[in-house]
Formats: structure tokens, C-alpha cells, sequence
């Protein structure tokens, strides 16, 4: 009875753990790190717009669009209507900063969500 009730304590604790992560939805002032290779990251400033599973990141004109799955996000990189790259990535909420990478480009993004913007009227 010890062991089950160590383990539905570990579950709950893991999902909500889990729940917890990512941000509630909405607009944020946020800060983008990429790493190429083995560099340091270069990070900066970023607005972060999160609506379920969809997140948008603007850095100046470039924007992020990610869709994410179970364990991999699909991401399409865009310049106003024209797409310049696109990728599917393994993706993980650390804390309110979501990290993905691009293996074969060997690079690696966090979103670091700051804070949440009031709604435009």
C-alpha cells in the first residue's frame, strides 16, 4: 500500500509539475537565447504570443511559429509572408522557458517569458 501511494504521490507530483510550466495564454514581453554550435547564446529582446499549443515569437521581422505535439514542435520560421525555414524540433517547458532545438543546424532556442501584457482594448 506504501509503494502505491509513493507512486500516485510522484504522478501527481510530476503532472503538476508538468501544468505548471508553461505560462497562461496571452502576449509577453519575452527574451529569445540561441546557441549555434558550441558558442555561448546570444539572447534578446523578443514579444511571445502563446494560445493553447501555438506560439508566435517576433524578433524584430522575423517570427517564430511553433505548433507543438506531445514531444516535438513543428516551427516555421518567417519573414512577413514568406517562410525561410521550417523545422520539427524536441521541445521541453523548463520552468516558464521553452527550449527546442534544430539538430542538423546544431542550434538551440530558449523563449524566456517575461511579463504577461494587459489584453489590447
Amino acid at each position: 500500500m506504501r509503494v502505491r501511494s509513493v507512486a500516485l504521490s510522484a504522478l501527481l507530483f510530476a503532472g503538476g509539475a508538468c501544468a505548471q510550466a508553461a505560462p497562461a495564454a496571452g502576449s509577453y514581453a519575452a527574451r529569445l537565447c540561441v546557441t549555434l554550435s558550441a558558442q555561448p547564446p546570444t539572447c534578446g529582446p523578443a514579444q511571445a504570443q502563446l494560445a493553447g499549443r501555438s506560439v508566435q515569437v517576433r524578433v524584430s521581422d522575423i517570427v517564430y511559429r511553433l505548433q507543438l505535439k506531445s514531444s516535438q514542435a513543428e516551427v516555421a520560421l518567417m519573414h512577413g509572408s514568406m517562410q525561410i525555414d521550417e523545422f520539427t524540433a524536441p521541445y521541453e517547458w523548463v520552468g516558464t522557458a521553452l527550449q527546442f532545438s534544430d539538430p542538423d543546424k546544431q542550434t538551440r532556442y530558449e523563449v524566456q517569458f517575461g511579463e504577461r501584457r494587459a489584453a489590447a482594448k
